[in-house]
């Protein structure tokens, strides 16, 4: 199955997502948009990985499952890698260090059951949407000017997901496989 580790989003942010998704539609409406109730805090993709692997990760998971609940705040849009040459659009996500070092504590698990470790540093966010052509979007960055202090909202994070991606012509399918912690 392809996989990655992700900490969930509650539904009211979700819809507060959705919305400002809805306001910057018309300013690129050829971008590819993640459907609100996909989007998530991903912590490590995986990949393609087998069965035998799905164990290995749980339990090297259970090993990261004991941490303290922290408060993470929605805020703040951007571009990757850069707005001259988007390929994703994305709004931002303050929290304390505890999310840095649990994304730290989910690599360095992940490391030891044979997965590579991620070369660029832990930059969290949120995708809103995705440009298939890597080219300024002038209409959107103007949209952006006046909501780029704009809090969308803030949930405490206590629990985060191994989680099963399916692809389809329809955009991507999510299937929560296995809770942490348990």
């Amino acid at each position: 199955m392809r996989a990655f580790i992700a900490i969930d989003l509650p539904e009211p942010l979700r819809a507060a997502l959705g919305q400002a998704q809805q306001a910057f539609r018309s300013a690129c409406p050829e971008a590819r948009w993640t459907r609100p109730e996909g989007i998530h805090l991903t912590l490590k993709f995986l990949g393609e990985i087998s069965d035998a692997q799905v164990k290995q990760v749980a339990e090297a998971l259970a090993q990261v499952s004991g941490f303290e609940p922290f408060s993470v705040e929605v805020k703040g849009f951007g571009f990757f890698p850069q707005a001259r040459r988007p390929r994703v659009f994305w709004v931002g996500v303050e929290a304390p260090p505890a999310l840095g070092e649990l994304a730290a504590r989910v690599e360095g698990e992940m490391e030891k059951v044979g997965f590579r470790r991620e070369q660029r540093a832990f930059t969290p966010h949120l995708t809103l949407a995705r440009f298939q052509v890597p080219r300024p979007q002038p209409a959107l960055e103007a949209a952006l000017a006046s909501q780029e202090t704009t809090s969308l909202g803030s949930f405490t994070a206590s629990e985060f997901f191994l989680f099963e991606s399916k692809l389809s012509p329809q955009g991507a399918q999510y299937r929560k496989v296995l809770r942490f912690p348990r």
